[in-house]
């Protein structure tokens, strides 16, 4: 082994002053290298990308078999150029359709500029973010982080400090209710208020102070609400990942009504149907009840850098001291800018007005489709769901499948059901060859 590094080492030594000598002669010798090394260096293809992934990557997520390069508005494109419709909108991040001029333009700007201080000390924009969006949705503060799941995280802990320190529930007795169904992400928290066992299972122990109990059901929320210790109740106005399943009218304002009876917080978990996702600026809207805590994320950045918040009144936020809660990038100025911006879009282009529209269309014309393979429709704005009766020949899977070779991406959720929620900014003609390529694919089985 000595032997040969010491041959290594001497080859090594030769050959760097000759390399040198080459590169320092002219440029025609080092400029041909390089035009060689570049033509023989082959584009990847989509395989390419999969086996890449594959190899390097955790198995952690089963992507549909597409690998994508650009995004525009309410298309993709993958590395062999093939345009798409993108009916998944990234989990409804990228409500203003991909890479939005605007959003793009506050995010180049403000990175040129100040991208990050932490919060050791004031920036410029945040307190700019702050106003704008207290404003608009009507509440004392904000809150700001990251991700979805950290938003969640925070509206609980909130909760338990609240419970402490202004209910007067005795120390670290507090509960949180969540309904079965929920999805708020894969945390420890967010899993140990689980149901569903691929979220779950094989990472216990679990969150102490978390309870189930089924979506849509008033009287079991009421029999819950009648322990003392229970801090407040955390629910998706429409559960996303379980789904698209919308509750009965009135649920929601049932819910308000006894969370204010038992004197406990209302979490609205609106990361996937808030900001103008379902035709409303957020899902609680279609009942006009003001939860006490809302949790935003996803299109909160149009897509483009993670944002999320928890909005809330004083009495709730205010129980959080300085160094009890925290993130280094919580509330950057690269985040704030680019929330306006994103928040700014969907008011001026007043995307949940065309949400609701262009929802009603589609549902409508999904309707029509067979009820022999498409046992239901459900949604509300642009956020929509098919459920596929299963069988040996096809499944939601292949049907996802066969509609990215026609031109369109969906990934099921479920096993059985398809999420359909395209870009808010789609339009009528769009969503009319959209249908007509859903009404051929299912035909085709």
């Amino acid at each position: 082994m000595k032997g040969m590094m010491s041959r290594l080492s001497h080859t090594l030594q030769r050959a760097v002053p000759t390399v040198a000598k080459s590169l320092h002669s002219g440029s025609h010798i080092s400029s041909s290298v390089a035009s060689s090394a570049k033509h023989a260096v082959r584009p990847l293809t989509s395989e390419d990308i999969y086996a890449r992934e594959l190899k390097y990557g955790a198995h952690n997520y089963h992507p549909l078999p597409v690998a994508l390069e650009k995004g525009e508005g309410i298309y993709v494109w993958d590395v062999e150029g093939r345009r798409y419709y993108d009916f998944l909108s990234s989990y409804s991040a990228v409500n203003q359709g991909h890479c939005h001029p605007k959003i793009i333009a506050a995010l180049t700007t403000q990175a040129s500029r100040l991208t990050l201080t932490s919060r050791a000390f004031y920036n410029d924009i945040l307190g700019t973010y702050e106003e704008y969006i207290t404003t608009l949705f009507g509440y004392d503060k904000v809150l700001p982080m990251n991700t979805g799941v950290e938003g969640g995280e925070t509206a609980c802990k909130l909760a338990r400090k609240w419970a402490y320190s202004v209910k007067g529930v005795p120390k670290y007795k507090a509960k949180i209710l969540f309904a079965t169904g929920n999805f708020w992400g894969r945390t420890m928290a967010a899993i140990s208020s689980s149901a569903d066992p691929s979220s779950y299972d094989g990472f216990g122990p679990f969150m102490p102070g978390f309870e189930l109990i089924p979506y849509n059901d008033i009287p079991a929320l009421e029999r819950a609400l009648q322990d003392e210790n229970v801090a407040a109740f955390m629910v998706e106005p429409i559960q996303g990942e379980a789904g698209v399943v919308v509750p009965d009218p009135g649920y929601l304002t049932k819910v308000r009504e006894l969370c204010t009876r038992h004197n406990v917080l209302f979490i609205a978990d609106e990361v996937q149907t808030g900001l103008a996702r379902t035709g409303r600026r957020l899902a609680v809207d279609y009942e006009s009840v003001r939860p006490d805590l809302v949790v935003l994320g996803k299109a909160l950045s149009g897509g483009v850098y993670p944002v999320s918040a928890v909005l809330c009144d004083d009495e709730v936020m205010l129980t959080i001291k300085p160094g009890e809660h925290g993130s280094t990038y919580g509330g950057n100025p690269l985040a704030c800018s680019v929330a306006i911006a994103a928040l700014e879009v969907l008011e001026e282009e007043k995307l949940a007005e065309n949400a609701d529209k262009m929802g009603q269309l589609l549902r409508a014309e999904l309707m029509k489709l067979p009820n022999d393979i498409v046992t239901m429709v459900r949604g509300k704005g642009l956020l929509n769901a098919i459920v596929i009766k299963e069988t040996k020949e096809y499944d939601a899977w292949r049907v996802c499948l066969r509609l990215r070779d026609n031109g369109l991406l969906a990934k099921p959720t479920h096993g059985d059901i398809i999420r359909f929620a395209p870009p808010l900014i789609i339009k009528e003609d769009e969503v009319r060859e959209c249908v007509d390529i859903i009404q051929r694919t299912i035909l085709s089985f």
